[in-house]
């Protein structure tokens, strides 16, 4: 009798431990449709801004919570280029949490896709390091679109963090300032079937995109294949 107990014990452990992994792929995946629809759109995130951009971070369906004052929260995955100094190729995604703030204007009260490209090395280096709150560890901005990118002012063209929504079919930039970003372990630990944080998977090596990573990568990597903050510095 014991024995039968064990094994189904057993089971449910492991059945357990399985939807744990397959929900945050499943979510990593997302992220990736999400990423390739948003850069479909006609007016959708400057060419000149993703290209310059160190990291990016996908937050699909983002939610708006009732906390008394309001708040939102949303779990998604964040892509670095590789590289000491963010110079080389799309690596492997690392699985980030959103939370706080209160946007219901902006937002409206129902699940929003959020977009956050990280613009330098001080703003990667935040993120990488512990939690973060946008507006004060780390400069933070709604980021311009379409062709406005050119008649963006400089205080959000010098911002560390600009951010992006897509709710209701309508995409555009949005200030999440007084959010939190921070690291999701237990998300990485599901993915990679291993414990690693943020910078392990970042910036360590042989760190490999996981096949649900692959399609966010691959959209990257498509999009905007080389760091050209540094290519315009050598010029």
């Amino acid at each position: 009798m014991f024995r039968y107990v064990s094994l189904s014990l057993c089971f449910v452990l492991g059945s357990t431990a399985l939807g744990a992994a397959n929900k945050e792929q499943g979510r990593l995946e997302n992220c990736g449709v999400v990423m390739q629809e948003i850069l479909d759109i006609p007016d959708n995130i400057p060419q000149s801004l993703l290209d310059k951009a160190e990291c990016v971070i996908v937050i699909p369906s983002m939610t708006k919570i009732a906390l008394g004052i309001g708040g939102s929260y949303g779990r998604g995955a964040m892509v670095c280029r590789t590289g000491k100094t963010f110079k080389g190729p799309w690596g492997a995604p690392a699985m980030y949490s959103l939370e706080g703030g209160s946007f219901g204007l902006q937002l409206g009260g129902e699940s929003t896709d959020v977009v956050l490209l990280v613009m330098n090395d001080r703003g990667a280096e935040a993120l990488l390091s512990s939690k973060v709150k946008l507006g004060g560890e780390a400069s933070a901005a709604a980021g311009p679109k379409g062709r406005s990118a050119e008649a963006a002012t400089d205080a959000t063209l010098q911002a560390e963090i600009l951010s992006y929504s897509r709710a209701r079919g309508l995409f555009a930039g949005i200030s999440l300032e007084g959010t939190s970003l921070r690291p999701d372990d237990d998300a990485n630990e599901d993915v990679y079937g291993r414990k690693l944080t943020a910078r392990q998977i970042v910036m360590g090596p042989g760190i490999r995109v996981p096949a649900s990573g692959r399609h966010l990568v691959n959209v990257l990597e498509k999009s905007a294949p080389y760091n050209e903050s540094s290519r315009a510095a050598r010029r």
